[in-house]
């Protein structure tokens, strides 16, 4: 039985010590995946807690036999922001409904490297907003997590058939809006305009630095 075999099983028996592994190696990944869609550096934090907590109320349903648990845990976080943003948003239309209050700034907003990440981001995610839901979702799993197209597919629970497409289609209509930018900007691809750096530089708020993300 190989390792990643090995692991599954330990996982699914609700071993402490296996979710303590996972989470070593793989909790980066989640959170660099959690800021990108949601460009937030702590949602981001809230969804990686929330979803190791939700892999250890699904770990019955881990299946035996697999590789890597990354895209069964990068699927989790996909549903998790999606539910977060469906909250965020009652939420914020509660707080519309009140007063306002003058806003105090927070200066830890201005630490270096954090405006200009949190801008590029802001941007890439203008763009991303244009695309579906399921396209923006299969196009994080592939090009920014790096996932293949089964892996993606196991992920989210479709077919790789339908990965593929989505992906595609998101593809085109990202080359279309860069196409629109190309005076402005110079040409660029599609896929390499957002492969941003992984959100885990100097002064950036996580523990997990150290580790590269596991791919």
């Amino acid at each position: 039985m190989s390792v990643e075999m090995k692991l599954r099983a330990r996982v699914k028996a609700g071993d402490p010590r296996a979710f303590e592994e996972l989470f070593t190696d793989h909790a980066k990944s989640v959170y660099n995946h959690a800021f990108r869609m949601t460009g937030d550096w702590t949602a981001a934090e809230d969804i990686v807690a929330l979803t190791f907590l939700e892999a250890w109320r699904l770990r019955g349903r881990v299946d035996d036999d697999g590789d890597s648990l990354r895209p069964w845990l990068l699927g989790i976080a996909t549903n998790t922001t999606r539910n977060s943003r469906r909250t965020a948003r009652r939420h914020q239309a509660v707080l519309d409904k009140m007063p306002r209050e003058q806003v105090v700034p927070d200066f830890a907003d201005e630490l270096v490297g954090q405006i200009d990440d949190t801008e590029t981001i802001a941007r890439v995610r203008v763009m991303l907003g244009k695309l579906r839901r399921a396209e923006r979702e299969v196009f994080a799993l592939c090009v920014w997590a790096g996932l293949d197209s089964a892996a993606a597919a196991e992920a989210l629970g479709i077919p790789v058939g339908t990965v593929r497409s989505r992906l595609s289609r998101a593809r085109a209509k990202l080359k279309k809006q860069l196409d629109a930018e190309r005076p402005r900007t110079g040409p660029r691809t599609a896929d390499a305009s957002y492969a941003l750096p992984a959100p885990d530089g100097p002064g950036k708020p996580y523990a997990l630095r150290a580790r590269k993300e596991s791919r």
